[in-house]
């Protein structure tokens, strides 16, 4: 855990420069726009440790799979958001001597986040190994505005210098993916052209056959006036670059603006691209940094407008909570069906960007809360828009008759995961892309999505479920063998409480979405029928048959379901016993000794517990909790978060504000010594579910809204805004509560217990209410 980042309630702040935390820094200071996104690098030249990072949404390698043995069923390749072209990169001479922070003396360094318009401002004063010294102040950002530009305003200030300064303004198209499995390069160059001013570089990914062009055009201001120095263009292979030459004496100002648009083959055709992004680029000049800006912040204005929380008393959680919802708006706009939120986002390459089933279970909730309706049916249609892909992942395992497989790791519907105990075995990702349709519908009352999209999901997923299991005579029920299940410090497991129960549910869900598509939708009901084969009483009565009989582990002395088969002969032995060095145990133990261990990653038995709170009473919830949290290492980002909202649930205040601490500060503080590698994106989503869910007690249970707010005893005050099912409120909760309406659409909710109706354009205060009992 680190604390170097300063409190604040709207900006993520860095003082100092400390080179080891530099990648941890690129992470946190990233920006992105939901299209295209990139790592907080240095402009100029930085010859210390750094990972390079420039991603497009969609634009994607298959880069082959490196394994040591290989298993029929794996899959060829993994797929990689690629590290497309550097378009920042701004190399500055003082008399031949380079800018390089990694060589220079750095003082009053510091670098802002403003997170209420996304512009990354950088500040410090370099003194080169000759003496020279210069004062820099850099601001950035990627237009929400207009997702094809992004610009850099870069002011540097001779303090003692007087000489030639020479600038090389470049696009370096030769990149490189850190994780790369055999150290390939994955961008071929198709095209370029160059001005004095304009340097535009066309790129194409191998195999893939993605096109990309990026353009850029450099301005160079003198103590406020525009400056004509001479320049040069600059080609080489894969690199463009304008070179600009001019005298500076102390005390002057050079202002460099640096504007850029970008496109690809996903958006224009091929030939069209270089053409599409110089008329782009003409455009961002004539609108110039000021005026971009100001479209840009305004757009993060109404962005905020429905999506801000607010926590008055306590710092480092309203920072937290900001600095999540920030990223997950900047990393996913919902406006294209095809693209999908990957665990890092636009931060990092680990995971190599792709979609798993973290955005079912986590980020689909605060989409259909904070964002038009169609953000998250979106979320939806990429699935849907798969399922052929799915039926085909699971004949490569051996199933048929249209048994769906959603796969673990995807960008375009086919499992690109190979590691065999989660390729293979942790299918309960299954039951979350299941789930996420329930809970949309649940949400939204958009019931229609049933027929025939959510229809045909289910049932693909259903018939992958019965024919999973197979039948115990020694336990007269149905089982499911060599199973991982979220905690995945378990492997190939029996009866994994959490699969075995999202089947079960999965299959009871899906009768009853057929018997609505029979009712309401007859003539489209037997259309699907016959385009799937669906043979409906033999294939219902089988889902039945393993509903009523499922072999679910469970303790009698204990009153808990297990987390598996023979769970119990572990060694139980609380977590906060570990030695405080052995921390996070799977950077510091042998995976022989994790898997024999009784320690868990992340919420597993408990996950069932949070989906289907309303089929477990209080007390059931408390005596598994009690039983699973104090073994729970959290070493998954998507585990602490589950935890709160459990834990308020019982009346564990403090225990939910310090699960809450950590998820929503995770990597803020770099709790799991990981941060550098790119943030956890997936699982902010479920940083806003554990503020909305623990502090705020909202469910939807019936069709109606539901609030059972509590504040936090170092809290003076909260509130937040949701939309739902056309109405938009916003949630105060100090020593009373008040709930607003900004919408002209009448809601029932219940709240602490009673239901109430409020008008469009109306409020209600209510007196305060403890959750503790």
């Amino acid at each position: 855990m680190k604390s170097y980042i300063k409190h604040s309630e709207w900006q993520v702040v860095e003082e100092g420069f400390v080179p080891d935390y530099n990648r941890i820094s690129e992470s946190l200071f990233s920006i992105g726009n939901g299209h295209t996104g990139q790592r907080a690098n240095f402009e100029e030249t930085y010859s210390g440790d750094s990972l390079r990072g420039n991603y497009l949404a969609g634009v994607y390698y298959p880069d082959k799979t490196r394994v040591g043995w290989w298993k029929n069923g794996y899959p060829e390749y993994f797929a990689k958001i690629l590290n497309a072209a550097n378009w920042i990169g701004l190399r500055i001479r003082l008399d031949e001597e380079e800018l390089d922070l990694a060589k220079a003396k750095v003082d009053d360094f510091t670098r802002i986040l403003d997170m209420r318009t996304a512009l990354l401002t950088r500040r410090f004063k370099a003194t080169l190994p000759s003496g020279k010294k210069v004062e820099v102040v850099v601001e950035r950002f990627l237009s929400i505005a207009d997702k094809e530009i992004g610009a850099i305003r870069y002011r540097l200030k001779s303090i003692n210098f007087a000489g030639k300064l020479g600038l090389c303004s470049y696009i370096d198209g030769d990149i490189v993916n850190e994780d790369s499995n055999y150290d390939e390069k994955f961008w071929i160059e198709t095209d370029k052209d160059t001005t004095p001013e304009q340097a535009f570089l066309c790129m194409e990914t191998k195999k893939t056959s993605f096109f990309v062009c990026h353009g850029t055009e450099t301005r160079l201001h003198l103590n406020g006036a525009k400056v004509d120095v001479a320049r040069h263009p600059y080609n080489d292979e894969k690199f463009v670059a304008n070179t600009f030459e001019l005298s500076l004496v102390a005390g002057d100002e050079l202002c460099i603006e640096k504007y850029m648009a970008v496109n690809t083959s996903l958006y224009q055709p091929k030939d069209a691209l270089m053409g599409h992004v110089k008329a782009k680029l003409a455009q961002a000049i004539e609108e110039g940094f000021d005026q971009l800006y100001e479209a840009h912040s305004q757009k993060w204005k109404t962005r905020w407008e429905t999506a801000d929380i607010m926590i008055k008393g306590d710092v480092a959680a309203q920072q937290g909570i900001r600095f999540n919802i920030f990223q997950l708006m900047q990393t996913y706009s919902g406006d294209d069906e095809r693209l999908n939120i990957g665990p890092k986002g636009f931060t990092g390459e680990k995971y190599g960007g792709v979609t798993y089933w973290d955005t079912e279970a986590y980020c689909l909730p605060f989409f259909m809360a904070t964002a038009p309706q169609v953000v998250a049916k979106n979320l939806l249609l990429y699935r849907h828009k798969h399922l052929q892909k799915a039926i085909e992942n699971g004949e490569k395992l051996g199933f048929n008759g249209g048994a769906a497989l959603y796969p673990m790791v995807t960008i375009n519907g086919e499992e690109c995961h190979n590691e065999w105990e989660i390729t293979f075995e942790e299918i309960h990702r299954n039951g979350a892309i299941a789930y996420a349709i329930y809970n949309y519908i649940n949400y939204t009352g958009d019931i229609d999505y049933l027929a025939p999209y959510g229809f045909e999901v289910l049932l693909g997923i259903s018939r992958f479920w019965a024919q999973r299991v197979n039948w115990s005579e020694g336990k007269n029920a149905y089982v499911m063998l060599g199973v991982t299940g979220p905690n995945e410090y378990e492997n190939n497991v029996n009866n994994n409480f959490h699969t075995n129960r999202m089947a079960v549910w999965t299959m009871r869900y899906t009768l009853d979405v057929i018997d609505f598509v029979k009712k309401e939708h007859p003539y489209l009901y037997s259309e699907l029928t016959r385009k799937w084969a669906f043979n409906e009483q033999a294939e219902t009565d089988q889902w039945r048959d393993i509903i009523e009989n499922m072999h679910f582990p469970y303790d009698a002395k204990r009153g808990i379901f297990l987390q598996q088969d023979g769970f119990l002969d572990k060694e139980i032995i609380p977590a906060d016993e570990l030695d405080p060095a052995e921390r996070p145990i799977h950077q510091n133990w042998s995976w022989d000794r994790i898997l024999r261990s009784c320690y868990i990653k992340q919420a597993d038995t408990l996950q069932s517990f949070y989906w289907f709170r309303h089929e477990f009473d209080k007390e059931s919830l408390r005596r598994h909790f009690d039983f699973y949290e104090p073994i729970t290492v959290h070493e998954s980002s998507l585990s602490s978060c589950i935890h709160a909202i459990l834990a308020a649930r019982i009346g564990r205040e403090e225990k939910a504000y310090e699960m809450y601490l950590r998820t929503a500060r995770l990597d803020l503080d770099d709790y799991n010594n990981d941060t550098k590698d790119g943030l956890h994106i997936t699982s902010m989503g479920g940083t806003w579910l554990a503020f909305v869910e623990t502090f705020g007690g909202m469910d939807v249970k019936d069709g109606r809204l539901v609030l059972n707010p509590f504040l936090p005893q170092s809290w003076e005050a909260f509130s937040f805004r949701i939309n739902f099912r056309g109405a938009h409120l916003e949630i105060r909760m100090s020593e009373d509560l008040k709930v607003i309406n900004h919408s002209d659409q009448s809601i029932e909710l219940m709240v602490w217990d009673g239901v109430i109706t409020l008008e469009g354009n109306s409020n209600i205060a209510l007196a305060r209410k403890s959750i503790m009992s």
